[in-house]
C-alpha cells in the first residue's frame, strides 16, 4: 500500500487557524453582546441576587 505524504509545515498552520477560529468563537459569544444585552443580563442578574437576599435567613435566629 502507497500512501499520499503530508506536509507538516501546512497541517501545524491548519491547526493553528483551527485554534484561533475556536477561540474567536468564544470571544465573540462573550464579547459580542450590545450594551442593552448586557444591561438587561445585568439587572435580571441583580434582580435574581437581591430576590435571594431577601429570603436568607438570619444568623442565630431559630424557628418556632
Amino acid at each position: 500500500m502507497t500512501t499520499k505524504p503530508i506536509n507538516l509545515r501546512a497541517a501545524r498552520k491548519a491547526k493553528a487557524r483551527a485554534e484561533k477560529e475556536k477561540a474567536a468563537d468564544a470571544n465573540r459569544a462573550a464579547f459580542g453582546r450590545t450594551k442593552a444585552e448586557r444591561l438587561k443580563a445585568k439587572t435580571e442578574k441583580e434582580k435574581a441576587n437581591s430576590h435571594l437576599d431577601g429570603h436568607k435567613r438570619e444568623p442565630g435566629r431559630e424557628t418556632e
